[in-house]
């Protein structure tokens, strides 16, 4: 079991910013950027590398739970970020697909 399904199953606090059915949405507790929220599905998925077709329209849903995000956050406009990290190398730490939402400056590229 992964931080974020303790999150899921509200073992652990996090200062949630979004909630449905599919996806929850949270507040990084080491954020990159002014505004920097979490967004992970319900349904664990260790890796994009684990990515079936079947999680096509659970992937899309993501990303169009971030667009939601970034409107009610203010950033829509003025423009955010969206990573995904895969495996060690590719810096993911948590073993649960999540998409980081990272806006209220201006980011560089490319990044680190």
């Amino acid at each position: 079991m992964t931080i974020f399904t303790k999150i899921i199953e509200r073992e652990i606090p996090a200062d949630i910013v979004y909630e449905d059915e599919l996806a929850l949405a949270f507040r990084d507790i080491n954020p990159q950027a002014p505004t920097h929220i979490l967004v992970i599905p319900k349904r664990p998925i260790a890796r994009i590398t684990d990515v079936e077709p079947d999680d096509e329209a659970l992937l899309g849903h993501l990303i169009t739970v971030c667009r939601e995000i970034a409107e009610a956050e203010g950033v829509a406009e003025s423009g955010f970020r969206l990573v995904v990290n895969n495996g060690r190398d590719g810096g993911q730490e948590v073993e649960h697909i999540h998409v980081h939402l990272l806006a209220g400056r201006r980011l560089s590229w490319p990044p680190g």
